[in-house]
């Protein structure tokens, strides 16, 4: 068969399948068109999901006739004033979308530039320009869709199912625009200048108020702004539908900012859970290329390492400081926890000899195993001496003691109200931070452990070979088909061929490998929990005095290892609503 050319109506069917995916890529292309030419308002309405009618209207520069007949012809655009594909400072640019669009569906645009006597109607299908009443902005018309490919149509879902996915796309433009108002089908309304937090609440629920933390944080090298809103670990959702992650406000899904949000949730949340975010990360254009495909919701990072070691910084930093904010602002003295003073005996001894030695070998030795902490179980005794409560005991964040609920909460004091504490994870919280903040001990092995594996992932494995290391594994290439494990953690026997099957693939998907961090969170995560005073264990007042200052002092000290909540405060004006004293 000879090579042959084709025409340009069968081009833009086939580029209308990477564009035009269903109904929602429809309404993402259209409002960022409207975003692009400087709307400060958007309508939208969508009939039947979007198969039998899509209106976008705009209150933007419009057009005037000469672009209204250009900007249906394929890679057509207004937004590259140069050839420099590294400059990119709009949403579109590649000038496939309307085109695309055009080719499977019929399409009408009204437009009117403010500067024309009158306005324009473009019906694409006919190539037919026309003078309208239309006054300002520019409105489209998309009908039919897919009626000129109707094989495609049998793709589509239900109608409330594509009804659904053009709302997620709108509140995905809408979190990225808070400045520009919103309305889809005269039901859902997002207002224009709306202040940011109070957008990312319309966006995702009322259940998400006083729930956010702020993030704003500035590289050391300058290069980069991250700002936005992240969950605290207590508000998670069992999906990633609420996780809107721009760069440089453009919406996208992008593997290296959805596994450092990932990392950074790693040791507050269960692995199947998953935080809430809006999350804006700030960079030069040239620094990332957003010209990866044409739905542009993927990008490509000069430096991805350098992306993700600052988000997972950043986002780490807001969340150790979640237990209170009065804790971040108390200037109290930070004295030593449990593990390091006198009242560790509260918890762990009978003997208070052989508690300070204990107390002392932690302290000195630089790697701790979890196998060489001796934390004893529920059955040992406590010997502990009387506390007194003190007035100062009011100003501290957990407030004092006043008594344990059937030998499972603590509940405390304070000036703000009632405290109540879980009291094991609260102390789970405690002994994982410990074991978290010592070196990792590792054990050499007499003879290298051999691991077979392909060839390119040997390679990929090599290439985070420091990374590795600093998780205590020790590795080298054996041959062009083989690892040698030289040093591995203590007592960890893992079946190592699966294990660096699994970093191969998260190499060569996000550049990178959490997996050896993720397993030595759960080792000691299950470690921590296995080993802190249980639920049903009764407490006196010195124990349950000395477990609140630790957990004031505990980093992240607002969860436990799995997410859920250590405490809850409840303020004096609820308790006097409650016995109707308001």
């Amino acid at each position: 068969m000879s090579v042959r050319v084709l025409p340009d109506f069968l081009i833009n069917q086939i580029a209308a399948g990477e564009v035009v995916e269903k109904p929602s890529s429809v309404v993402k292309e259209l409002v960022e068109n409207a975003l692009d030419a400087g709307a400060d308002q958007i309508v939208i309405d969508v009939v039947d999901g979007g198969r039998t009618m899509i209106s976008v209207i705009d209150n933007g520069k419009g057009m005037n006739k000469e672009d209204l007949a250009n900007c249906v012809l394929r890679h057509a655009t207004s937004k590259l004033p140069t050839d420099d594909l590294l400059n990119i400072n709009f949403m579109g640019f590649r000038g496939e979308a309307l085109p695309s669009i055009a080719s499977v569906s019929n399409m009408v645009i009204d437009t009117n530039n403010g500067k024309d006597s009158n306005g324009w109607c473009f019906e694409v299908d006919n190539n037919e320009i026309k003078p309208s009443d239309w006054e300002s902005g520019t409105r489209i018309r998309v009908s039919n869709l897919f009626g000129k490919t109707p094989a495609r149509l049998k793709f589509l879902h239900t109608d409330k199912a594509e009804m659904l996915s053009v709302l997620d796309t709108v509140k995905r433009l809408a979190v990225a625009r808070p400045d520009v108002g919103f309305v889809l089908n005269n039901k859902w309304f997002f207002p224009k200048n709306q202040n940011l937090i109070e957008r990312v609440i319309s966006v995702m629920g009322e259940d998400v108020r006083g729930q956010m933390l702020e993030i704003n944080s500035v590289s050391s090298s300058s290069d980069m702004h991250i700002h936005g809103f992240i969950s605290k670990p207590t508000l998670r959702r069992a999906s990633s539908i609420d996780q809107y992650l721009f760069v440089n406000n453009r919406p996208v899904k992008d593997k290296i900012l959805v596994a450092a949000l990932r990392a950074s949730y790693m040791d507050v949340m269960h692995a199947r859970e998953f935080p809430l975010c809006a999350l804006y990360l700030d960079m030069p254009s040239r620094n990332v290329d957003v010209n990866v495909s044409p739905a542009k919701t993927e990008v490509h990072f000069l430096e991805p390492t350098h992306v993700r070691a600052f988000i997972i910084k950043t986002l780490r930093e807001a969340l150790s400081k979640t237990l209170n904010q009065n804790i971040v602002n108390n200037n109290f003295e930070k004295t030593p926890n449990a593990f390091e003073m006198p009242m560790v005996q509260t918890f762990f001894n009978t003997n208070t000899t052989n508690q300070n030695n204990y107390a002392k070998s932690f302290v000195a030795s630089p790697k701790v195993s979890v196998e060489n902490i001796h934390i004893p179980t529920n059955s040992e005794n406590i010997t502990t001496t009387q506390t007194i409560t003190t007035e100062s005991d009011f100003d501290m964040p957990l407030g004092h003691v006043i008594g344990q609920l059937n030998n499972k909460y603590i509940l405390a004091e304070n000036k703000d109200g009632f405290v109540i504490i879980d009291q094991h994870a609260a102390h789970e919280r405690i002994t994982y931070e410990k074991l978290r903040t010592h070196a990792i001990k590792t054990q050499p092995l007499l003879t290298p452990l051999v691991i077979k594996l392909k060839s390119e992932d040997v390679d990929s494995v090599l290439s985070i070979q420091d990374e590795l290391k600093q998780s205590g594994l020790h590795v080298d290439a054996f041959g062009e088909n083989a690892l040698a494990i030289f040093e591995k953690p203590a007592d960890w026997d893992l079946n190592w061929e699966v294990c660096f099957h699994e970093i191969a693939d998260e190499v060569r998907a996000y550049g990178h490998s959490s997996r050896l961090n993720e397993k030595l969170h759960l080792k000691l995560a299950n470690y921590a929990c296995h080993h802190s005073v249980r639920a049903g264990r009764k407490l006196n007042m010195d124990e349950m005095d000395a477990l609140l200052r630790d957990i004031e002092r505990t980093e992240r000290g607002g969860e436990c290892n799995h997410g859920r909540p250590v405490y809850k405060v409840i303020p004096i004006s609820e308790l006097d609503a409650m016995f109707e004293r308001i």
